[in-house]
């Protein structure tokens, strides 16, 4: 277990210091981009349609129950195979999740946006058109908004956390990165189509990349000289 707090208090200082601040600070900028730009508002109305709501809706469920079980899969296996890499794999993407979970919810916890409007994850020809554009909602403040919805995606930024640490891991396993970006896409994209603004997406990756990086780097064990 204390293995899952490797670094902690470092890495955590390092997300939010030096060159990694100004990926902090692109997020906050391309949020105010888009937001202020109308896409937030224009990507929801192309956006919201059965077909994508079909494909995906997965992207919830996997995006939230995937990372627990992949990690308790990853500590058992290498527990029944002696497999030490498999092991430091489990503790770093679950220090990355941790992370990601505790940086997005603080976040959402004094931007307070308002979640996108919804119902059954789509909008039908009957009501286009008719919702007012809500995606300019944010209550600034602590817990006005609460911490379930809003800025950034928490699923994104989990989501990328893990993956790109998985990739700082395994960088010379190409089937295994592509296989990693493909899924954080999907889980990003998916939760952008459903119960997140596209600008939560894109803050939720950049954020969650940065603390996936850190996480990876501070889990490398040292070339031996």
């Amino acid at each position: 277990m204390p293995e899952l707090f490797h670094r902690l208090s470092r890495n955590v200082l390092t997300i939010f210091s030096g060159r990694n601040l100004l990926w902090h600070a692109l997020a906050i900028l391309l949020t105010i981009m888009i937001v202020m730009s109308g896409f937030d508002w224009t990507y929801f109305c192309w956006t919201r349609g059965d077909a994508f709501a079909r494909l995906a809706r997965p992207a919830i469920i996997i995006g939230t129950f995937l990372p627990l079980t992949a990690i308790l899969i990853l500590l058992l296996v290498g527990a029944i195979t002696k497999n030490r890499r498999f092991i430091t794999t489990a503790w770093a993407l679950g220090q990355a999740a941790l992370l990601g979970y505790l940086i997005s919810c603080g976040y959402k916890a004094f931007t307070g946006r308002l979640p996108p409007p919804f119902h059954g994850f789509r909008m039908s020809a009957m009501n286009e058109g008719s919702l007012v554009d809500s995606s300019h909602g944010f209550q600034f403040g602590f817990l006005k908004g609460g911490i379930f919805w809003g800025w950034p995606s928490s699923h994104t930024t989990v989501t990328f956390a893990m993956m790109t640490c998985l990739i700082m891991l395994w960088s010379k396993n190409k089937p295994l990165v592509a296989g990693a970006l493909l899924y954080a896409f999907y889980i990003g994209l998916g939760v952008s189509v459903t119960i997140h603004w596209f600008s939560e997406f894109v803050a939720g990756a950049i954020i969650g990349s940065v603390i996936g990086t850190v996480v990876g780097r501070s889990f490398i064990p040292p070339t031996p000289r």
